[in-house]
């Protein structure tokens, strides 16, 4: 079932499986700025990840002794499981929640709620993951928006960059066939402010950021100006990414990452993971801005 939320300036629409948003789009000129899928290219549109990020090393993780199968970036963003648990003139608030068939893949007792609110031209995204079991939880969660680029027909890829909030310093992680995090980095941003959007520039995967500095994204028109901006104050990793020659590109904050090619699939040592304890609530945001 597809929600939707307008405001003076946007509409946009979410889709209860998965809890995806799936339409950004401006009312007074039309324009749609989130990628509307393709199965022949990439059907996706703005998964949500959870509970975890990436690729499990050989498709599991390891807790208590025990083993656990769960696809790459989780099982929420195939999941028809998702309510919408309320909604007013300007917000929709869905939830997942544990059952015996997670138990089998992620063995913990979790609520996951995910609250979109339109505020003019800014949709403001909050997950709040709730542990509702006796022991420790742990999980990563992250957003994975697929914005069209180029926008306008005649407009080349070429003309689009992504600009950072502040100068970077900062190399990327390299992902090997399996879809894991190597050891090998690659030196990317030398304090520069600006990734140029090019065709071949996502032939090795996704550019994955660990150590950046700014927590605001701008896609921009070189003649245009500034087209939208992701903020993610609550996020410590970035992936960027489309897939190769697609006219979209993915802003993707995150709270952890994918397998390393040497884990030992111990899911309490996977990186970035955050631990919630019982009984307790966090929540970790991020939003997106139409600026055009």
């Amino acid at each position: 079932m597809i929600h939707q939320l307008e405001s003076e300036e946007l509409s946009i629409s979410v889709n209860q499986t998965g809890i995806e948003l799936s339409s950004i789009k401006s009312k007074s000129s039309q324009v749609e700025y989130l990628w509307q899928g393709n199965p022949s290219i990439w059907s996706g549109q703005s998964p949500i990840l959870f509970p975890i990020i990436g690729a499990l090393k050989d498709g599991y993780m390891i807790y208590k002794e025990q083993k656990y199968r769960m696809p790459k970036h989780g099982f929420l963003r195939h999941s028809t499981k998702p309510i919408l648990k309320a909604s007013t003139d300007n917000s929709l608030l869905f939830s997942l929640s544990w059952d015996e068939e997670s138990l089998l893949q992620y063995p913990f007792k979790f609520e996951f709620e995910v609250e979109f609110r339109l505020k003019g031209k800014t949709i403001e995204i909050a997950h709040h993951i709730s542990n509702h079991g006796d022991e420790s939880m742990y999980y990563s969660v992250g957003g994975h928006p697929a914005f069209n680029c180029p926008l306008q027909p005649g407009e080349s890829y070429e003309e689009y960059s992504l600009e950072f909030s502040q100068p970077e310093t900062d190399a990327i992680w390299l992902v090997n066939d399996d879809g894991l995090i190597s050891d090998r980095t690659q030196a990317f941003l030398e304090n520069s402010c600006s990734i140029q959007l090019q065709e071949h520039i996502f032939d090795k995967d996704a550019l994955i950021f660990k150590n950046l500095k700014s927590r605001e994204v701008t896609l921009t028109h070189k003649d245009k100006g500034a087209i939208l901006r992701v903020k993610f104050d609550d996020f410590d990793y970035l992936g960027i990414w489309a897939k190769p020659g697609a006219p979209f590109v993915c802003i993707e904050p995150w709270i952890g990452i994918g397998d390393s090619s040497d884990s030992n699939n111990e899911f309490e040592a996977k990186e970035g993971l955050l631990k919630l304890e019982p009984m307790q609530t966090e929540t970790k945001s991020y939003s997106i801005r139409v600026l055009d």
